[in-house]
């Protein structure tokens, strides 16, 4: 199973340099891959170029982009430059994104977008891995008037999606490489998340696909102090209707509790259980929640694990 690292180094005078030190940093302790979040800071696939050119023991993705506010020739112009600048080694994630930062950030309403992220895949399948398009959709228009290959990135871009909801899970299994489940505990994973996954893409008549599962975690001792930490940062998740709902299916009550949070046995575990509730690959975010000396100490362990 290859295991990663979410960075997200921003309490720091430079961004990008402190992203590159982390991934060094990553790469040394045995980790296979950096995966950056997308807001309204960083552009996460340049950032994701970065760091994967300096750093080329490292895959690199970006989990994810949301389908509202930005369009299909633009994010595919991005990820190719991501893949010529890495060699083959950048995955992009997209996102339905939330009706919160949709509607409040692009003045965009929160509309249809399961219809938009299947009109969104379509284009950018296209783009990505011929550098062409002529899409036509009832919400997305996209077509290369001129020429849009990218030297370089001719193997295309593998997609994935932040998709954990009935609806998305299909639209993925039709059309994406896989999914970046987040919050989603084995159980959901299991239960629900795979099965849906899996039948779509069996119809479409698509290679099994990727879950990527993110898993917020740390090693540490402290457990009681750090779950309490973890449950008041991730309580903005429990707002948001699909990440209630795949807490709810994990067995849990605050989106807290679905953290990994123990010692090295406790959470080698909790590794194993995602693999095997079908977890193809492990993304571990919130590896700083208890400071530096747990982070690292939660690094050593993944990588000893993926080597």
């Amino acid at each position: 199973m290859t295991l990663g690292v979410a960075l997200h180094a921003i309490d720091t005078d430079n961004q990008i340099d402190a992203s590159v030190r982390l991934a060094r940093e990553a790469a040394e302790a045995g980790l296979r891959s950096a995966w950056f979040g997308q807001t309204f800071g960083a552009d996460s696939p340049l950032l994701a170029a970065i760091v994967g050119r300096e750093v080329p023991a490292l895959q690199v993705g970006t989990s994810a982009i949301p389908v509202f506010g930005r369009h299909p020739l633009t994010v595919a112009s991005a990820a190719r430059t991501a893949q010529a600048a890495t060699h083959g080694r950048y995955h992009l994630g997209l996102a339905l994104g939330t009706k919160f930062l949709t509607e409040g950030g692009f003045g965009l309403p929160f509309e249809r977008p399961v219809a938009r992220l299947r009109e969104f895949l379509t284009a950018l399948r296209q783009l990505t891995e011929t550098g062409t398009a002529d899409f036509h959709g009832e919400l997305i228009t996209a077509t290369t008037p001129v020429p849009a290959q990218v030297p370089g990135a001719e193997g295309g871009v593998p997609l994935l999606v932040a998709a954990m909801g009935p609806q998305a899970l299909r639209v993925s299994g039709e059309l994406a490489d896989g999914i970046l489940p987040y919050l989603a505990g084995p159980r959901a994973l299991a239960e629900h998340i795979v099965p849906a996954l899996t039948r779509a893409a069996e119809a479409a008549g698509r290679p099994a696909p990727r879950i990527v599962a993110l898993v917020h975690g740390v090693v540490t001792d402290d457990v009681d102090a750090v779950r309490a930490k973890a449950t008041e940062q991730l309580a903005f998740y429990e707002q948001i209707p699909s990440y209630a709902r795949v807490v709810d299916l994990s067995g849990a009550r605050r989106a807290g509790e679905v953290a990994v949070i123990g010692d090295e046995r406790t959470v080698t575990e909790e590794i194993r259980r995602y693999r095997d509730a079908g977890a193809t690959e492990v993304v571990f975010s919130g590896t700083d929640l208890a400071g530096d000396t747990d982070r690292r100490r939660t690094w050593a362990l993944l990588g000893d694990l993926a080597g």
